[in-house]
């Protein structure tokens, strides 16, 4: 099949460090021109933006990306495949495999760039095209689009998480981002303290030794989750 002799196509993901809520990854396929006026327009690693207007600043340019790229995709990888994952071995082969199936999506290009030197470089069995790269963000505006549209798309989803529980824990889920910090280990005290077990957003196969005083001797975080939340989590 014909590669197309402009496009680059960027690889990346947003969420993988979390100890709450999902994982994304974005794939956008740029051409030349469309990529040199998203860099202009403020194209960017998604973490070199900081602060309350983050999230604002990330969504417009989201919304430029989606109107110039040729493609772009995500794909949003729950708690529960992850946790999987992580239990047979790893979490490096399930982005693998959501990588390499964005690939499949994508229209042939003639470059991919993928943001994890190490993560991605077994995929280049398959594409020859493929770059593993850490930094990729840097390395071409397609990598830092695919790291805004996964990060804003993850944003999202975590604010959805973050509205279920402020009626019960007020901003204490909202300010950590689900991410191993202060904030988060607060919230996550606070709810196993009310509720004898973890939140069904909860990734199962991190390590919960800083909640392990309020936990059974026998807990097993695996089988902690009641029939009433295996329903969607992202609803």
């Amino acid at each position: 099949m014909l590669i197309h002799d402009e496009l680059i196509l960027g690889i990346d993901e947003a969420g993988r460090g979390p100890i709450l809520g999902p994982m994304v990854m974005a794939a956008v396929a740029l051409r030349p021109r469309q990529a040199a006026g998203l860099t202009r327009a403020g194209v960017a690693d998604s973490k070199r933006f900081s602060g309350d207007g983050a999230h604002s600043a990330r969504s417009r340019l989201a919304h430029r990306i989606f109107a110039s790229a040729d493609f772009v995709a995500t794909v949003v990888v729950d708690v529960e495949s992850i946790d999987e994952a992580c239990r047979e071995g790893g979490l490096n082969r399930l982005e693998q495999r959501h990588a390499a199936a964005l690939i499949a999506r994508a229209p042939h290009c003639r470059r991919i760039v993928c943001d994890g030197e190490r993560l991605f470089a077994p995929l280049r069995a398959h594409h020859p095209q493929l770059e593993a790269l850490n930094h990729g963000e840097a390395a071409h505006a397609a990598v830092a689009a695919a790291s805004i549209v996964a990060k804003v798309r993850r944003d999202e989803l975590w604010q959805k998480i973050s509205r279920r529980y402020a009626a019960d824990f007020g901003a204490l889920c909202e300010r950590g981002g689900g991410y191993v910090n202060v904030a988060t280990k607060t919230f996550l005290r606070a709810y196993i303290a009310t509720h004898g077990a973890l939140p069904p957003e909860a990734r199962r196969s991190w390590p919960w030794d800083f909640a392990r005083d309020l936990l059974s001797p026998g807990f097993d975080p695996y089988r902690d989750v009641p029939a009433s939340a295996q329903l969607s989590l992202l609803g």
